[in-house]
């Protein structure tokens, strides 16, 4: 499928082919679901515990006598039915690691682009670098292409430090390499910036070949 190449004043400078097979799938919403299931899921530390009555300090010697009280009987000051007592059955640390096929990976960051592409949502620009790290750089592309007021993902070929450090600090804009993106990046921005020379880094990451072959 063919897309507009706009230029960094937001005017249209040319055309690019975009590989069906990439951008032109019907998406699948399910394998979408798994794949951010899977990424939510790995950004948990999984540190969370309560102590349970034999790690709270204290509580070895029994409170008062078995018998003769008229009270319940008691024999540790940290049972969990106590205050300052432990936790029955509380959080213990453990991992939240899901593994999907790595067939389903790619599926699924082929159906999030297909999904923005569908939405007119992609938006392809020249290849563009800035002489200095000025949050003003960005602003301006960024009015050039009219999304300033989107949540923008800009896809570049590789890092370029003045581009993210120009980008870094705007709300709702992020940037990241073309081949490290996952499924969530995509379907968590509601624009996506492709820089030209991105377009065959994105494609590699897939293992495909390239547009022109």
């Amino acid at each position: 499928m063919k897309a507009d190449i706009l230029s960094v004043n937001g005017q249209k400078s040319g055309q690019v082919e975009l590989p069906d097979n990439i951008f032109g799938i019907e998406p699948n919403e399910h394998v979408m679901y798994q794949a951010v299931r899977v990424y939510l899921a790995h950004q948990r530390q999984g540190t969370h515990k309560t102590k349970t009555r034999t790690e709270v300090s204290g509580g070895g010697k029994k409170p008062w006598k078995q018998k003769g009280r008229g009270t319940a009987r008691a024999g540790s000051s940290r049972s969990p039915l106590w205050v300052g007592g432990g936790t029955i059955f509380g959080p213990v640390p453990h991992l939240y690691t899901i593994d999907i096929p790595k067939k389903m990976k790619r599926l699924a960051r082929k159906s999030a682009l297909s999904c923005r592409m569908k939405e007119n949502n992609i938006i392809v620009v020249d290849d563009f670098s800035f002489a200095d790290h000025k949050t003003k750089n960005m602003v301006s592309l960024m009015k050039a292409l009219n999304i300033e007021e989107q949540k923008t993902l800009f896809l570049l070929p590789d890092v370029n430090e003045n581009v993210v450090r120009s980008a870094r600090n705007i709300a709702r804009l992020s940037t990241a390499p073309a081949d490290k993106i996952s499924t969530y990046d995509i379907l968590n921005h509601k624009k996506i910036v492709i820089a030209k020379s991105a377009i065959e880094v994105i494609i590699r990451s897939f293992g495909e070949m390239s547009a022109q072959d």
